[in-house]
């Protein structure tokens, strides 16, 4: 009996061991499965946290060459105009705090990348005005050759166009002024008749007569111009209009100017028959207001 029941328990022990490593088996599976899936989550999780610190290096790389790229666009920046370049040196400063806000990681990408588009679309307007101005001073550039190339011959008239150029403003004000060409001058006879004589004469001319076409100017205000006749004798007098003795103009006329070319004609005349002209050359000189704006040479014997 007693090596009965010792056999039954010796198998019963050999069942529950069993049973008891199966158990342990299944548990250490179970949690080398779990443990498995939390490493492979995490795995997957660091290569992902890695994936963006990489794109977030690259993103953070492109904003500093875009902004570094950016500071190189506005050194290159050229101007004479003063406001203009405080205002470009401003945006350069900021640029540099931008810099080494991003460099230093203390400021947000997002928010960066925005204020280097704002930055960028600011640059792009200095440009555009920067290419305009420049685009003006060129086109005021060759209308200035052009003028002084008609007015080669007009003694000290290069001096005073050259100081009325000393900046923009000078410059587009003698951009807008008239300029006239295929200026003719004759003294004039008048016959018993009424009819007009061409005279070289000097003691018989009665009237002169100034010819001449204005240019085509689109910068010039239209409108009614108000010329003025200058003709300064030999000895250096001016001829007078005779409504003021103090007058510095010989004879005026208000014409309509629309931009385009022009002929016109100006006469200067006396009250009485004949005007005593004495013989020699006379500079006769075409003004608007008080700008000289073309002159010829007129020799009566």
């Amino acid at each position: 009996m007693t090596k009965v029941w010792h056999g039954t328990c010796f198998f019963a022990n050999m069942n529950l061991t069993s049973k008891q490593s199966l158990i342990a088996i299944v548990v250490l599976a179970v949690v080398c499965v779990f443990l498995g899936a939390q490493l492979f989550v995490g795995n997957q999780n660091f290569n992902e946290l890695t994936g963006d610190y990489d794109r977030l290096e690259m993103d953070k790389e492109q904003v500093v060459f875009d902004l570094e790229k950016m500071r190189f666009s506005y050194d290159t920046l050229q101007t004479e105009n003063s406001m203009m370049i405080a205002e470009i040196s401003a945006q350069r400063d900021r640029i540099d705090g931008l810099l080494t806000k991003v460099k230093n990681g203390y400021w947000e990408l997002g928010r960066a990348k925005k204020e280097a588009e704002t930055l960028r679309t600011i640059m792009k307007g200095y440009i555009a005005t920067i290419d305009s101005v420049n685009q003006l001073n060129q086109a005021l550039s060759e209308e200035n050759l052009a003028m002084r190339d008609r007015v080669e011959e007009v003694q000290g008239l290069n001096d005073k166009l050259e100081e009325r150029q000393g900046n923009m403003e000078e410059i587009i004000a003698a951009g807008r002024v008239l300029q006239s060409s295929e200026i003719s001058a004759v003294g004039v006879r008048i016959l018993s008749s009424g009819r007009q004589r061409e005279t070289s004469r000097a003691d018989r001319t009665e009237m002169i007569k100034v010819c001449f076409t204005l240019l085509e100017n689109k910068i010039a205000k239209p409108g009614d111009k108000l010329l003025h006749l200058k003709i300064t004798q030999p000895d250096g007098s001016v001829l007078s209009s005779g409504e003021d003795e103090n007058d510095e103009f010989s004879a005026s006329r208000t014409i309509d100017y629309s931009n385009d070319r022009l002929e016109a004609c100006i006469f200067y005349t006396s009250e009485g028959e004949s005007m005593g002209l004495e013989a020699g050359a006379y500079l006769i000189e075409i003004l608007e207001e008080e700008v000289v704006i073309g002159s010829i040479s007129l020799g009566l014997r």
